[in-house]
């Protein structure tokens, strides 16, 4: 039985939502435990959370570190080889991680009150996906070119006025397209507002989302065909360049049925951005800033890179990546969990790196240490220009020039 301290600790705070009675009830009736004496899902996965936490290096870095007596005792596991670890990492189904990963959002999302949505946009949701580069030699299951492998990580986010959450996560070889996914990921409720990049165009879905109410906005390709069917006058000082009713496609060919509404806008190198939607009741300044804030999702992405094991596996099977994938996602919510009970309203990578001195102290001592005052720097700061950082980023993701920023010491302020 743990004791008051064990129980009390920052590290049994940060697991709570994994060792509920409903998702203990779940893991449960799954029947995965039935014959498991030792590496329960519930340890196994609050292994792997603090393998990603601490970003392990390897499987026996895992098993070594219950060599600390605290942390053994609020796992309640003694001792576990790598082996043993290796094997439940490609045997553990998928199916399961990903249920404990769902259930984690819910919880994640009910917390941070996704609240009605607004009556003129409603409830917004990113779209997009990320490439994650493999050996070609170890993954061969993953063959994505001629000199290597990869898998991607499909994702839809919540978006809040306070940040991002998780919704749903697929993943798949890096091969097929980003459209393959869209009628998996696309919200289709008149509530919901999809928001994804160029990507995702596709006339004929775009027809079928016209047809049923599902609203979405995206960007157009440069080589899109146009037919004008309106004209709409704008403020010749404002934001928005150009604004018009079209028909997206080559007639007789491919032309949608549904016309569309054109925005133009620039960005602050003048160059021009190009969206469209069928949502004709927000206003174009409106739907320029839902477009704007679709660069969550990819800081979404540059996070969990930077911050998590990711980009790395323990296991060479496809299982054993999809595990790791999905329980890199849920310890960010746990993470932001974490975040929202303490009331914290810095930024989330300050909470991860207190956990790595303070998971297993007292969670009052974590909450004290969290909010301590910093000394003050009576030096001179260097400004930083963040709004031409965004838009250099930007313009480099857009033309295919971003895989920089899949180097860990990458830093735009430098």
């Amino acid at each position: 039985m743990q004791g008051k301290d064990t129980i009390n600790s920052t590290l049994s705070q940060l697991f709570n939502p994994l060792s509920d009675k409903y998702t203990l009830q779940k893991i449960h009736s799954s029947g995965v435990d039935k014959y498991v004496k030792k590496l329960t899902t519930s340890k196994f996965i609050q292994l792997m959370v603090y393998a990603q936490l601490e970003q392990q290096q390897g499987l026996r870095d895992i098993s070594n570190a219950l060599n600390d007596d605290k942390f053994s005792e609020n796992i309640g596991l003694d001792s576990i080889s790598a082996s043993q670890i290796s094997r439940k990492l490609r045997s553990t189904d998928p199916k399961i991680t990903q249920m404990l990963l769902k259930s984690t959002i819910q919880e994640t999302t009910k917390e941070m009150g996704f609240k009605d949505p607004i009556q003129s946009i409603g409830r917004i949701y990113l779209i997009d996906s990320s490439t994650i580069s493999l050996c070609l030699s170890q993954y061969r299951w993953a063959d994505f070119r001629k000199t290597k492998a990869g898998v991607k990580l499909h994702l839809r986010l919540n978006f809040f006025e306070e940040g991002v959450t998780p919704d749903k996560a697929i993943i798949t070889p890096a091969r097929p397209s980003d459209k393959t996914q869209m009628d998996t990921l696309v919200v289709e409720d008149k509530d919901a507002l999809n928001v994804f990049d160029r990507g995702y165009v596709d006339y004929e879905k775009f027809d079928n989302y016209c047809e049923n109410g599902t609203r979405f906005v995206t960007r157009l390709k440069s080589n899109a065909q146009i037919k004008v069917d309106e004209e709409l006058p704008v403020d010749p000082n404002g934001i928005i360049k150009r604004e018009q009713y079209v028909y997206l496609g080559k007639e007789n060919i491919n032309q949608m049925k549904h016309r569309l509404r054109l925005i133009e806008i620039q960005d602050t190198l003048g160059e021009p951005i190009i969206i469209v939607t069928n949502n004709f009741k927000i206003t174009a300044e409106e739907t320029a800033d839902i477009y704007r804030n679709r660069w969550q999702i990819e800081l979404f992405f540059k996070w969990i890179k930077q911050h998590l094991r990711i980009k790395h596996f323990y296991g060479l099977s496809p299982w054993a990546v999809e595990n790791q994938l999905f329980i890199a996602l849920m310890t960010y919510c746990l993470l932001l969990l974490l975040k929202l009970k303490t009331c914290y309203r810095g930024p989330l990578l300050t909470i991860k790196r207190l956990l790595h001195t303070c998971l297993l102290e007292p969670f009052t001592s974590f909450v004290k240490k969290l909010y301590r005052p910093t000394r003050k720097s009576k030096g001179q700061r260097r400004k930083v220009d963040y709004e031409t950082i965004f838009q250099e980023t930007l313009r480099q993701v857009v033309q295919g020039e971003a895989d920089f920023l899949d180097d860990l010491s990458y830093d735009p302020i430098i």
